[in-house]
């Protein structure tokens, strides 16, 4: 094996992100971006507080808490965020707003949970363009023909 998938090997991978953090989001939209790219069939399962990287409005009002008791200082999430987004402007990654964009141009598939949705009285209209809704049923039929699916 050379390291590079065979673009005649497609695969469906899901990857589920139930954080609404940046250090929650990133991860399953840069596995998810990187898959598509490879030519796989890729779907990011939203759900929890994870359902609000897909609703309008809130990828900008993204946060990095800092784990432990620094993350219960006042102020320190906004702290932690701004120097994280430094450093990941820094390294030359896009933000979590142009990778999600990315995302969804090259075809990954978004998808919100509806028992998180019922649960938190989130309509569909709040949702980002292009995301689709699933139940849990639904969600592992998809899940069960895949070679991956991961918690991110």
């Amino acid at each position: 094996m050379t390291g590079q998938e065979d673009k005649t090997d497609k695969q469906s991978y899901t990857f589920i992100c139930s954080r609404g953090t940046l250090d929650g989001a990133y991860p399953s939209l840069i596995l998810g971006l990187n898959a598509r790219r490879l030519g796989h069939d890729v779907s990011l399962f939203y759900t929890f507080m994870g359902i609000n990287v897909v609703r309008k409005g809130y990828l900008s009002k993204l946060k990095f808490h800092p784990p432990g008791f620094l993350g219960a200082i006042p102020g320190m999430a906004t702290l932690a965020t701004n120097m994280m987004e430094k450093q990941i402007e820094e390294a030359n990654i896009p933000s979590i707003g142009e990778i999600f964009e990315m995302a969804q141009l090259e075809g990954v598939k978004t998808i919100a949970c509806k028992m998180t949705m019922d649960m938190m009285k989130i309509p569909h209209d709040d949702l980002v363009e292009g995301v689709d809704v699933m139940n849990a049923e639904q969600y592992l039929k998809l899940a069960g023909a895949c070679a991956i699916n991961m918690f991110t």
